[in-house]
């Protein structure tokens, strides 16, 4: 049998494995991110309340918030727009994941096997971890921004309706083509600063947390590469990614969500660092964990649903455990 012959009789996972690798990944993401959308779209709501920077502009005088904490925002986006609309933006997150899941997932194992070094049954230096975890987050969240731009636009048509302004999309599609008229290519990445630094310090907390946990439970405990595993490390990732994430996800939402200018220009914030001492200043230092426990409360089953799916498709694949 001739070598291309051979390479053709080999499970998909052994010849294309990196692509095998975003597949699986890919598909892990969207069944977590459809079972955990509505607190997704409770935590954003809850960043944009209270905006000092809308005040001073004047967008919103004479408006009064109409919701406060997670439990009563989430039944008000029940009540006063259906349950339907707690899934509002849900197709452009489940792209955004596509891509973002697929590309991070995929980057770490490459620079954690082949740059960074990792030996199979050694202790692998947390610094490697962290280097492993944000460097793949960040390609990851680049590559993804455009659609979490419009996820967290879409994610606030529902409260523009009730405060009787006009609806700026009909869809994700038309989402998609209006901001890349309005702002050119470069309006598809609109914030995308804080995103790509908020996707780091969150795949600190998850990509190099679950990795060393569980890694750290194989080594030095009587714990085997199973389901109990993974919940406990994924239980401690989405934990410590709620709290290294929650701050640059709030400078992220209120930057993606502002108003813009004809030439796509922001006109409430300059920067992120900008939008961050304008927060911290007329909110206080706190307003940063606003919707801190929606975030911690979807990351956590986030977390359980996609590492739990994404190891057992592995398996069922013939792929070797992450």
């Amino acid at each position: 049998m001739s070598p291309a012959e051979d390479e053709r009789s080999l499970p998909l996972p052994e010849r294309w494995p990196r692509a095998s690798k975003f597949a699986l990944s890919a598909c892990a993401a969207a069944v977590a991110e459809l079972v955990t959308f509505p607190l997704d779209l409770t935590k954003t709501r809850l960043q944009i309340q209270g905006e000092a920077a809308l005040r001073r502009d004047g967008a919103a005088a004479g408006q009064a918030v109409p919701y406060r904490g997670m439990l009563r925002t989430a039944v008000g986006i029940a009540q006063e727009e259906g349950v339907r609309k707690l899934w509002q933006g849900a197709t452009p997150a489940v792209y955004r994941h596509i891509v973002y899941t697929g590309v991070r997932m995929v980057t770490y194992e490459h620079l954690r096997d082949s740059v960074l070094g990792r030996a199979e049954g050694e202790s692998f230096p947390l610094w490697k971890a962290v280097c492993g975890g944000m460097t793949a987050g960040a390609i990851g969240q680049f590559f993804a921004s455009p659609t979490d731009l419009v996820k967290v636009q879409m994610q606030m048509e529902g409260k523009r309706k009730l405060e009787g302004k006009p609806l700026r999309f009909r869809g994700v599609h038309h989402a998609f083509l209006k901001i890349l008229s309005e702002g050119g290519v470069r309006g598809l990445w609109a914030g995308w600063v804080p995103n790509v630094q908020r996707a780091a310090l969150v795949n600190m907390g998850d990509l190099t947390t679950y990795d060393s946990v569980k890694h750290f439970l194989l080594l030095n405990t009587t714990l085997v590469d199973n389901s109990v595993t993974h919940s406990v490390s994924s239980v401690c990732s989405g934990l410590v990614a709620a709290v290294l994430g929650t701050p640059a996800d709030v400078v992220k939402t209120r930057i993606m969500n502002q108003p813009r200018d004809k030439q796509g220009r922001g006109l409430l914030y300059k920067s992120s660092t900008d939008c961050l001492i304008q927060t911290v200043q007329g909110e206080g230092f706190m307003s940063l964990y606003k919707g801190f426990i929606p975030t911690w409360m979807r990351m956590a089953p986030w977390s359980l649903v996609f590492w739990l799916t994404y190891e057992q498709i592995r398996k069922m694949c013939g792929v070797t455990s992450f």
